[in-house]
């Protein structure tokens, strides 16, 4: 019952106690959160530092404390690490248990991110290997569903001339594939089922910089990369220079070369940095997108260049999108970054993500810019880049993929 003065007012109802209760619990939150960030970051180490001589003889729980020694780990669990060769096999009893901590996470909801980040790096210390039963299993799911060596680009072969081709977006829209539209499409798919060996696909995330990992990623068998990121000296000791595919949004050429209507010479020129690698655009997006992805074809045309220009099937990445739905990812669009993944578990028999990470802190909790090469933030809404990530996480764990967050050797 509220309070009331003598002219029957109510001074505190409960209107303004519901008020109040909020502020006061907004308040506390907001509190907490400052507090466990600072303890979080603090504490934060990387467990790939561990050596043998440092944990041969340690039998009990594992976290780092702040000077890099040894401690309990925070959850209690026992966790016996032998040392074999400075690093533990992935098959081990105790690289089976770090891999099943995250696999118990469900949902990315479950867990606060810094428990997320503890487990993570707890398994750094597995050497990864492929699981050959989970992968085919998961590559055979991706063939039902997907079908890339068949569906991945527009082709003669599966977009036959006179096709009403209908978008991925704008469902209520078809394109009708004219003899013209015909001739800009490759005969067939120019990729095979499990084609390359050893597949790089690049992220741009700042988890790359200062990685050193450019020689590694160009021992790839295959590379791809994202939206025409920057690949220059500058760059290239982190993310290498070797591309074989990378995608351009179309967005990129409207706002950054006046959607080719007036001078293309420089948006030619920054294809070079790619040598001989193949361009891909979701030409069948959406309306928009289409006369735009035309004429990155026409233009290389007119350059002379040998390079393959190549549109992504609507209904494949319609596809992928609900393949992913089933497993959590649920957003307004896929990104870039998980399209090619997607792709490269089809194409490749094994496959290696670099520049992959979604949050604004590293495993080890220190800050990190959003991409390696600015600090410009995405269009909030728009992708579900964190439950993309979960779902890599989980495939590493699973031996299906190999994620890369540490600095390369």
């Amino acid at each position: 019952m509220g309070y009331s003065d003598p002219s029957g007012r109510d001074l505190l109802g409960n209107r303004s106690l519901c008020f109040i209760f909020i502020c006061a619990f907004g308040l506390v939150t907001l509190l907490q959160q400052i507090l466990y960030g600072k303890n979080y970051i603090k504490s934060g180490q990387q467990f790939s530092r561990v050596k043998g001589d440092e944990t041969a003889n340690w039998t009990g729980p594992v976290n780092f404390s702040d000077d890099g020694s040894l401690k309990p780990a925070r959850n209690g669990k026992k966790r016996y690490l032998e040392m074999y060769d400075g690093s533990y096999e992935f098959n081990s009893t105790t690289c089976k248990e770090f891999r099943q901590e995250i696999m118990d996470v469900k949902v990315l909801t479950m867990v606060k991110t810094a428990d997320l980040f503890d487990r993570w790096r707890n398994l750094q210390i597995c050497k990864w290997e492929q699981s050959k039963a989970e992968t085919n299993a998961f590559k055979s799911s991706l063939s039902h569903c997907c079908n890339a060596p068949s569906f991945l680009f527009t082709t003669k072969r599966n977009t036959p001339s006179g096709t009403k081709l209908r978008y991925e977006v704008d469902t209520s829209g078809i394109l009708h594939i004219s003899s013209e539209i015909f001739k800009m499409f490759p005969d067939d798919m120019p990729y095979t089922k499990s084609q390359f060996k050893k597949c790089a696909v690049i992220g741009n995330g700042g988890i790359i910089k200062n990685s050193k990992c450019g020689k590694e990623i160009d021992s790839a068998d295959f590379v791809f990369r994202c939206n025409i990121p920057p690949i220059s000296d500058k760059y290239a000791e982190d993310v290498g220079y070797k591309t074989d595919i990378v995608t351009i949004n179309p967005s990129i050429i409207t706002e950054r070369f006046q959607k080719l209507e007036k001078w293309r010479k420089p948006f030619y020129e920054v294809l070079q940095n790619y040598e001989n690698s193949s361009v891909v655009l979701p030409a069948f997006y959406n309306t928009r997108n289409t006369d735009v992805s035309f004429r990155v074809k026409y233009m290389l045309d007119d350059f002379d260049s040998q390079k393959g220009v190549y549109f992504f099937h609507p209904q494949y990445l319609l596809n992928v999108q609900r393949f992913w739905s089933l497993q959590g990812v649920r957003a307004k669009r896929l990104s870039s970054g998980l399209m090619l993944v997607t792709a490269a578990m089809e194409l490749c028999e094994e496959v290696h993500l670099y520049g992959f990470w979604a949050f604004p802190m590293n495993p080890a909790g220190i800050f990190i810019t959003h991409h390696y090469y600015d600090n410009v933030k995405p269009r909030p809404g728009f992708h579900a880049m964190p439950h993309e990530i979960f779902n890599f996480l989980h495939l590493h764990s699973r031996g299906i993929l190999h994620v890369h967050t540490n600095p390369c050797r």
